[in-house]
């Protein structure tokens, strides 16, 4: 490990006995093995940061109002309203895993649902997890298989007896998949060891199938989403040592899509591909093997995950050139995302694409795995920057309702089909909790994911604080002592963080602090007193020390105004202040609809959900969105911060209860407007010339809108 020393040796005035040592660090040190936490195997190559047991991690403020209102949302109601999750004739809940429900929807809704129940410590939401997570132990055959046996990927409703032969011909791996993060945060939170028993005899089944049949080409979301697989092979690995798990991962590597390739003639890319009239294939988009949003943003980790055990470089350098290849292309857009509404075509690269539900939490999802096996502050960053703008405009704020599809750009939130804008034609940008089947499952896992990751373990036996919001982690450092740090913010939306640490007994160990890339001029206290050391932005505040009872930290990390140049976008920019983008204040219309009247074709519901308690949303623009932004030679002539009340309610993602705005400047472009299709119009290149008067506008943080434009135009 690369670390810059700044002090070796500081003493602090309120604690002469203490010595300390403050350095700034790339990443933790891996040449320690963590003796409190699972760590990785020899021969793995160690990670820099170790998953805590979930349970660990007390989300507070905003980040647990979030949750709550995903508990009493469509997340905690969800088993009473999607008929893939209702009991009768469901295959996760038969023996021998028959049934006419049953594929993905389960363990992607309990991936995030049971996880909430562990983190509230809700004991109705605890047990109703048991009733699913027992189906799926008692599920498992003789020859350890487990879960539906048919593996149903078809939108086809009308199945016939040769449809069940055809698909049982070959395994599909892609539900289980899912199902074993479930089956894992179970046994973190209750170390029951039924699940080490059934991942061990599920493995030893994939072990024993031949090769040729092991993630077949039958089953495309299974081979694209195999480093999901190789992550529970791992996970088992480190608890049992069994080495026969190592030639599995290997299997499963080899018959997992190239990511790391390069080159893919088409007949090689699987996805849907269509290419918008006018254009030509370019030459980079065989250097990714799918271009399907979901698999991109989960899949693209695979050759990382590899390399804890190849330790080849090359494949954790593929890795990073996946993230590099799609937002090159597609992801010159504020947000963090990509275009992908749910296919990325060359020529549709407007912030008006949009990106799946399930392509924001998969993404997510993927930073932390990154964060964890790397240390790499990048994805720390890179998942706060989804989670803070893209997603919270992907539900209603009572989280009652959903849309699959959002974009950096849009001005229209309608049940109208906008193809071919979007990809395929239907109602996919409206709000509605019955439809949008993966995204309606799949999204719970979003928050509850974001909270457990909050804090890690490092190899030298301390602590990470990775990613920031109010919370309160329980762990065991050093020599075994018991350690409770409460960390006080209103981060992303204050400066602040502070820290307070209660210990069962005096220890020596380390506590890391990420710096986040865009955090200039940081600085830090240590018991009140100011810190005589200069803090690097992407890189972490190492504090070793002999920590004492009631210690305190505080973090202050300044946020500063900061334009983003979106060139290979029609020059087109973005306003940032810290973490935070910012979009046009649009005034919201909220139509009310009938759910079951706007649902897509393949939503299904249970018979007495009560609709009325459900009901879908149109979104229409009440004023005009079609500005340019004028941005001068200094950003701070043109721009201005206001700074709120937090609001009361502890919920500060709302055009209402946003606690920060940004007065600016702008021109409205006539020409502007929506296309053909109904969607937001193109950018044009900038600078743009407008006739119109200036005009004051606002700008509030995107994730508080649901209607935004997020790339201007510059006016000339």
């Amino acid at each position: 490990m690369k670390t810059k020393t700044i002090l070796l040796f500081f003493i602090i005035v309120s604690c002469s006995d203490n010595v300390d040592q403050i350095t700034i660090a790339d990443k933790p040190d891996t040449n320690f093995k963590n003796q409190h936490y699972v760590s990785n195997r020899e021969p793995l190559v160690p990670s820099s940061l170790i998953k805590l047991p979930v349970g660990s991690i007390e989300p507070d403020g905003w980040l647990l109002e979030y949750l709550k209102r995903q508990k009493n949302g469509l997340t905690g109601n969800l088993v009473d309203i999607s008929q893939w999750l209702q009991k009768k004739d469901n295959a996760w809940l038969s023996e021998k895993g028959e049934g006419e429900w049953g594929w993905e929807e389960v363990p992607y809704w309990l991936k995030g649902y049971a996880n909430i129940g562990y983190i509230l410590n809700d004991e109705a939401m605890i047990s109703e997890a048991k009733v699913w997570l027992e189906g799926a132990i008692n599920g498992q055959r003789n020859d350890g298989f487990f879960g539906p046996s048919f593996a149903w990927e078809s939108y086809d409703f009308n199945r016939t007896e040769e449809d069940y032969i055809k698909n049982n011909q070959t395994i599909d791996f892609w539900p289980n998949m899912i199902m074993l993060y479930c089956l894992q945060s179970y046994y973190e939170y209750s170390n029951d060891e039924r699940v080490i028993n059934l991942m061990t005899k599920y493995f030893k089944f994939q072990n024993s199938i031949p090769e040729n049949s092991l993630l077949s080409k039958d089953k495309y979301w299974a081979r694209r989403r195999a480093g999901d697989n190789l992550h529970s092979v791992i996970w088992l690995y480190n608890r049992t040592g069994d080495k026969w798990l190592l030639e599995l991962a290997e299997k499963i590597h080899k018959k997992s899509v190239r990511w790391e390739s390069r080159g893919n003639s088409l007949d090689k890319i699987e996805s849907p591909k269509t290419l918008r009239e006018g254009y030509e294939w370019p030459s980079w988009y065989g250097d990714l093997i799918d271009w399907h949003n979901v698999n991109i943003a989960q899949g693209f980790r695979e050759p990382a995950q590899y390399y804890l055990l190849s330790g080849n470089k090359q494949h954790l350098d593929a890795t990073y050139e996946n993230f590099n290849i799609i937002r090159e292309h597609f992801g010159q857009v504020p947000g963090g995302m990509f275009g992908s509404d749910e296919y990325s075509r060359p020529g549709y690269d407007d912030p008006r694409q949009a990106i799946e539900t399930c392509g924001m939490v998969e993404q997510m999802n993927s930073d932390e795995h990154m964060l964890r096996i790397t240390g790499d502050i990048f994805w720390a960053d890179h998942v706060e920057e989804v989670a803070f703008n893209n997603y919270p405009a992907a539900v209603m704020p009572d989280f009652r309702s959903l849309r699959y599809l959002t974009s950096p750009n849009m001005v229209i939130r309608d049940s109208e089909s906008h193809y071919p804008g979007i990809v395929y034609p239907g109602p996919f940008l409206m709000f509605n909790p019955l439809s949008q089947r993966c995204c309606q499952h799949n999204h719970a896992q979003g928050w509850p994911y974001f909270a457990e990751n909050l804090w890690m373990a490092t190899p030298d036996n301390g602590l990470a604080a990775v990613i920031y919001a109010s919370s309160t982690v329980n762990a065991k450092v050093g020599n075994g002592t018991n350690i409770k740090i409460k960390n006080v913010t209103n981060y992303p939306f204050e400066n602040k963080l502070r820290f307070k640490i209660n210990l069962d007994k005096e220890d020596h160990f380390p506590i890391y602090f990420r710096v986040p890339s865009w955090a200039e001029n940081a600085s830090f206290k240590i018991n009140g007193k100011n810190q005589n050391v200069e803090l690097e932005a992407g890189k972490y505040l190492k504090i070793y020390r002999k920590w004492y009872n009631e210690d305190t930290v505080e973090i202050d990390l300044p946020k500063l105004l900061s334009v983003k140049r979106w060139k290979k976008n029609h020059n087109s920019v973005s306003i940032n202040y810290g973490p935070l983008t910012f979009s046009l204040k649009i005034k919201e219309n909220v139509i009310k609809k009938s759910s079951t009247e706007t649902a897509i074709f393949d939503a299904r519901w249970q018979k007495n959900v009560d609709l009325d308690r459900w009901p879908a949303y149109e979104i229409h623009p009440g004023s005009d969105w079609n500005y340019g932004l004028i941005i001068g030679d200094s950003i701070n002539n043109y721009f201005e911060v206001v700074e709120k009340k937090w609001p009361i309610n502890n919920f500060p993602f709302t055009q209402k209860d946003s606690p920060i705005i940004i007065k600016a400047r702008g021109k409205k472009i006539n020409n502007w407007k929506t296309d053909e299709t109904g969607l937001t119009g193109e950018l044009m290149d900038s600078p743009v010339k407008s006739d119109e008067l200036t005009e004051p506008i606002e700008l509030i943080p995107m994730g508080t809108t649901r209607l935004r434009i997020s790339s201007f135009p510059v006016i000339e």
